[in-house]
């Protein structure tokens, strides 16, 4: 039997699993003594193996199986975490990622795990004692297609098993083969129906039967298929035997608590993301060509033309906001891989971290929480390495010897707003000023940064105030690469920052890329759109009067100084402006700006496409669209204007 088919599936479960490895593994260092942990990392260890087990990965199988007996001995000892203890199963659980990784792309035999093996074993039979046998697992543990002499439809001698797995069992044909395989350790299977062919069938529903020729008692086979894990039914010689609740591979092996009531189906599926990509293109080309047909409806002013254009307009438009549902996905699947880089870098670097994470639970568009790794990644090593001082320096300035960074998500509007915060020493202002000025950076009779300007100082590819490059830090490219990633996801970031009391990093980005609500404006001939997600208001240029702030054109608006940007100007458009132009304004945070356009052509939603400008163009556009009537848009970066 072909198991390819199930690699991504056992390639998504097996990173859920060791991702709550991680938290557990933390949450046991914070709370040594706290037994909970312990048990949680036996089940998900354990599943991880009998899943690599189904799919014949030994290395994997045998890396999980080594830190399960150490476990388990922690467990059944309920002994509390130790250092060292801690520091080796960080290491398993690292060694048996990168194991899971390789085995599915086909380079297992380049695993060289020896030596966590050997810790491994070391510290098991410390903890057991001279009379527990070392004895290795044997490459058997990898599943071999079990013999089906009679495999197909048919009879034959023995007795009668019906098996049905649970409805949201990943690797369901995985899981049947590995039950076949359980069974025959008690006596030859025959007669399978269906056919193991039909295992590897998408139609497969994981119902199948067997006969099998053995002696052992109906409670014996039921506990020997059960061990395959995700069974719900097992029906032995005719007599179905029923479980109050499924029973997992983890809680067979383990001999469980009893199992309690049977859960309600699983209401969830995996979709393999392609397929979404793909339905988000296909609406896509369905809103413009809803555009053009809306156009033409007001150009016929024909009644039943209008009408369909209705109809077709509500239809899409739930289309559009169910497939864009389906993408949003919680923050909580980036954010968990940092509790645990913030802890190892920590240590690292001899700090005390306690890392706190809030609003897990906000949902951005996929697309957009896959590009949010490497910005988060940068702000948070710099968290650590810059901002929080030794337990040493933070008790001569009268803190606690233990730093505290948070990252935090909360929905603004139409847009979310990530943080990043520490409450360390904050960023030396007069520093980087003196810095930037021997660069040339910034004017050399400056006294003094304002937020803006420190964080346009600090996104400077190369710039950076260590004085020796570090395994962490010194190249002088996270803020650059922080910046130059949130701005092209069109979304924009601040800076806040105090001396002695820590620094706050604000990326502000749209909740969705792919389709957007944008404000069409017109400049010369041209029109360019602007999503509606940084747009404040709009006022009349001329009404409002102007006045000069820092050589900077401005107008004030309700006390507020708004910078003016004249688009016509900054794209060089010739001709002469109307008498009459509108100000749309911006608003990203606590920064705000007036764009003086020529006129407004009405909003719209507009797909997103991403493109490359060519060099020398002015880096206030994010990317581009099709209008209603065929013909290309550039849309304005509302981060580069403001």
């Amino acid at each position: 039997m072909d198991l390819s088919q199930y690699a991504e599936l056992f390639l998504a479960e097996s990173r859920e699993h060791l991702s709550a490895c991680n938290q557990l593994l933390l949450d046991w260092e914070r709370t040594p003594a706290d037994p909970a942990p312990v048990g949680g990392l036996f089940r998900a260890v354990h599943t991880v193996k009998g899943m690599a087990a189904t799919m014949g990965y030994a290395r994997v199988t045998d890396i999980a199986h080594r830190t399960e007996n150490l476990l388990d001995l922690l467990r059944r000892g309920a002994r509390p975490a130790t250092d060292e203890l801690l520091q080796l199963l960080f290491r398993a659980r690292d060694a048996l990622e990168t194991a899971v990784e390789l085995s599915v792309v086909g380079r297992e035999d380049e695993l060289d795990v020896a030596e966590v093996v050997a810790d491994l074993e070391s510290a098991a039979t410390l903890l057991a004692g001279p009379a527990r046998s070392t004895a290795a697992p044997t490459s058997s543990a990898a599943v071999e297609p079990p013999a089906a002499p009679g495999g197909g439809v048919g009879g034959g001698g023995g007795r009668l098993v019906q098996v049905t797995l649970r409805a949201e069992a990943p690797i369901k044909g995985g899981r049947a083969l590995l039950a076949l395989k359980r069974a025959q350790a008690l006596g030859a299977v025959q007669g399978v129906t269906p056919p193991q062919a039909a295992f590897e069938s998408d139609d497969f529903d994981g119902r199948f039967s067997f006969r099998l020729a053995s002696s052992a008692a109906a409670a014996e086979i039921e506990r020997a298929v059960r061990g395959a894990g995700d069974v719900e039914h097992v029906s032995v010689g005719g007599e179905e035997r029923r479980a109050t609740a499924p029973r997992s591979a983890a809680g067979a092996a383990a001999g469980g608590a009893p199992p309690a009531a049977a859960p309600e189906k699983s209401r969830h599926i995996r979709v393999d993301l392609r397929r979404l990509d793909e339905l988000m293109d296909l609406i896509g080309e369905l809103v413009t060509a809803r555009g053009r047909l809306n156009e033409l409806a007001a150009e016929r002013r024909d009644p039943a033309l209008d009408d369909v254009a209705i109809q077709i307009s509500r239809l899409s438009a739930d289309l559009q906001d169910g497939i864009i549902q389906a993408r949003m996905t919680p923050v909580w699947q980036v954010f968990d891989r940092f509790p645990r880089l913030v802890r190892d870098l920590a240590r690292e670097l001899d700090k005390q971290v306690a890392f706190r994470v809030e609003g897990k639970e906000i949902e951005l568009d996929r697309a957009i929480l896959d590009e949010l790794g490497d910005p988060l990644l940068h702000l948070l090593r710099n968290a650590v390495d810059h901002g929080i001082e030794t337990p040493a320096e933070r008790r001569r300035r009268g803190k606690p010897p233990e730093g505290e960074i948070v990252l935090a998500a909360v929905r603004e509007r139409a847009s979310v707003a990530i943080s990043v915060s520490d409450d360390g020493r904050g960023i030396d202002r007069a520093r980087i000023l003196e810095r930037a000025k021997r660069e040339g950076l910034v004017d050399p009779h400056a006294d003094a940064l304002s937020d803006d300007q420190l964080l346009r100082v600090l996104a400077r590819p190369g710039f950076s105030t260590a004085d020796a490059v570090t395994s962490v830090s010194g190249r002088g490219v996270g803020i650059d690469v922080a910046v130059t990633r949130i701005r092209a996801l069109g979304g924009s970031i601040d800076i806040r920052t105090e001396a002695g009391k820590g620094t706050s990093f604000v990326l502000r980005l749209p909740v969705t890329l792919a389709i957007v609500r944008a404000l069409i404006a017109g400049v010369g001939r041209e029109r360019y759109a602007l999503p509606l997600t940084y747009v404040a208001e709009t006022v009349e240029f001329g009404v409002q009067p102007t006045t000069i702030v820092e050589g900077r054109e401005a107008i004030v608006l309700r006390d507020r100084v708004v910078p003016l940007v004249h688009l016509r100007r900054m794209l060089g458009v010739s001709g002469e402006a109307p008498p009459r132009c509108p100000i749309i304004v911006l608003e990203m945070g606590e920064r705000r700006s007036g764009i003086v356009v020529d006129g407004m052509l009405g909003q719209q939603e507009i797909v997103v496409k991403g493109f490359d400008p060519p060099q020398g163009t002015l880096p206030v556009f994010s990317g581009a669209t099709i209008m209603g009537d065929g013909i290309p848009t550039l849309i304005l970066d509302a981060g580069g204007l403001v």
